[in-house]
């Protein structure tokens, strides 16, 4: 047997001797003879081989184009390769809200898919293209490399490929970091300009257990949700787009932003604003629509502030008796200043948001905000585009309660009991009783902030209490005044008709004069005769 020192002798010699070989013929024989010759040498190792290989590369396309499949294959990797690889790559890379761990180039690692064992390699390929002016630049093509039994083929290709692809792909969505996404002006429609939506990351901290709402709302909502996202297969079976509608109406201050925002931490969904008023006509509202991705919300506040969108013909008011006719006639013979640019119309909205073009991308929900909704068309906001109407109402005693855990970490107070009774009896919206509650210094606590939200309640009711004072007295001012005035009219027309009948009794008299002496007349001239 040889000894040990001689086993490593020839071993050095051989990988020296193979290295030696290998580099003459990397260098001497020509691409074309080594492209033929390591055809045959794959072909044969195929022949001898019970195992298939499936590559997938980063770039499709002539590397002009990141595969999809790749990224998802890497996703999918991800969590198996930092529990088996031996070596790792760490990187933080744009979309993502944290660090991504991969294999590191040349890894392997194994998995196993209803009992069948595979093996995936994390490969790495340099090409150095031709030197351009005396310069040459190397490049990396990245791929992996699956490899099992050939006698798995077919569940390979048809089933464990579309799971890894799948997972791969809800990873990414999961890891990703959410955008906030606002629509630009057409005239910056090009690849190598802003696009159609610019965005910024999406980090607004409002969760379902911030929010300030009755708490049976509230878990009414987050099922809706929780229903909607589980949804697809559903859908499909009746026949609908994968989207749902939500109308947030209420006051001003009532949380309708906040609700958006708790929606899409709740189903990690991007989010789109779409301002109306940039948009020029229906076609460039269905392009924007159509470049916006699935999980997602799109979102058009103050719907009845963007534009003419009702398409209500305007019912006639009733008038009040002390303006003058004349003057509201003249008034509405006047052509009205409404230069608009935009030119989108109700039926385009609603073709985008519900007719066949909102089929082409699933998994979205379609939000409108008003504070009037009696304002919007019927059309608008019925069951089947606006599926949920939510209204955002005035701060409440539970919603107080959330307010006070949130801005003040208590969840008992002695002036609780007089502070529902009085939220019952004042209408004041969350922000203001939010912004009452938030201490002001470091030297004021809970208590003083409970208690100067007693005391604003109580202003806040005599304020209203004036107001209606001041409202009553306005009415009845108004009232004498009309009455004042119907009195004058009255007398006036009174007035008139008196000077009408004595016009009347005069113009007879005089007829009655003018009779008579038509008469002598007369009778002179029969008796001359």
């Amino acid at each position: 047997m040889l000894e040990t020192g001689a086993i490593w002798g020839l071993t050095g010699t051989t990988v020296t001797s193979f290295m030696f070989f290998w580099a003459i013929y990397k260098q001497y024989v020509p691409n074309h003879l080594r492209a033929y010759v390591e055809r045959y040498f794959h072909k044969m190792i195929g022949w001898i081989s019970y195992y298939v290989h499936i590559k997938f590369t980063e770039y499709t396309d002539e590397g002009l184009k990141r595969s999809q499949a790749y990224d998802s294959i890497r996703n999918y990797l991800a969590s198996k390769s930092t529990a088996l690889a031996k070596r790792l790559k760490a990187n933080e890379t744009k979309n993502s809200k944290s660090l991504v761990f991969s294999m590191d180039d040349h890894e392997e690692i194994e998995d196993e898919f209803e009992g069948v064992k595979v093996k995936w390699y994390s490969n790495v390929k340099v090409i150095q293209p031709q030197s351009n002016y005396g310069r040459s630049s190397s490049e990396e093509r990245r791929y992996f490399t699956l490899s099992f039994h050939r006698r798995h083929r077919g569940m390979i290709i048809e089933t464990y490929l579309d799971h890894v692809m799948r997972e791969g792909k809800a990873i990414g969505l999961k890891n990703r970091e959410r955008k906030l996404y606002t629509n630009n002006s057409s005239q910056e429609w090009y690849p190598w300009r802003s696009g159609k939506w610019s965005n910024v990351p999406f980090h607004h901290p409002a969760t379902f257990e911030t929010l300030a709402m009755d708490p049976v709302k509230k878990e009414g909502i987050k099922k809706d949700l929780i229903k909607f996202s589980k949804g697809k297969d559903y859908y499909k079976k009746v026949g609908k787009p994968w989207k749902r509608g939500y109308l947030l109406f209420g006051p001003p201050g009532t949380g309708k932003s906040t609700m958006i925002a708790a929606i899409a931490n709740f189903l990690d969904y991007d989010v789109y604003d779409l301002e109306l008023t940039t948009v020029k006509d229906n076609s460039e509202l269905k392009k924007l629509l159509l470049d916006t991705t699935s999980k997602s919300i799109i979102v058009i506040e103050d719907i009845d502030c963007s534009l003419d969108l009702t398409g209500q013909r305007k019912k006639k008011k009733e008038e009040d008796e002390e303006e003058d006719g004349e003057e509201k006639k003249e008034a509405e013979k006047k052509p009205k200043v409404d230069e608009k640019q935009s030119k989108v119309t109700l039926s385009g909205l609603l073709n985008s948001i519900d007719g066949l073009w909102s089929a082409c991308s699933g998994e979205k929900i379609i939000v409108f905000t008003t504070n009037f909704v009696d304002k919007l068309d019927p059309a608008l906001i019925r069951r089947g585009r606006m599926d949920n109407h939510i209204e955002m109402s005035y701060c409440k005693f539970e919603a107080f309660k959330v307010l006070a855990k949130n801005y003040l970490e208590i969840e008992t107070h002695d002036l609780y009991g007089e502070i529902e009774r009085k939220l019952e009896e004042t209408d004041m919206s969350p922000a203001d009783v939010a912004e009452t509650l938030m201490p002001k210094s470091d030297e004021e606590d809970a208590d003083i902030c409970i208690k100067r939200l007693v005391k604003t309640l109580e202003d806040e009711k005599e304020k209203v209490r004036k107001l209606a004072e001041e409202e009553e007295k306005k009415k009845a001012e108004k009232e004498a005044k009309m009455k004042k005035k119907a009195e004058e009219t009255e007398e006036k027309k009174n007035v008139e008709e008196e000077e009408k009948k004595k016009k009347a009794e005069e113009e007879e008299n005089k007829d009655k004069v003018k009779g008579k002496e038509q008469n002598g007349d007369v009778s002179k001239q029969n008796g001359s005769k």
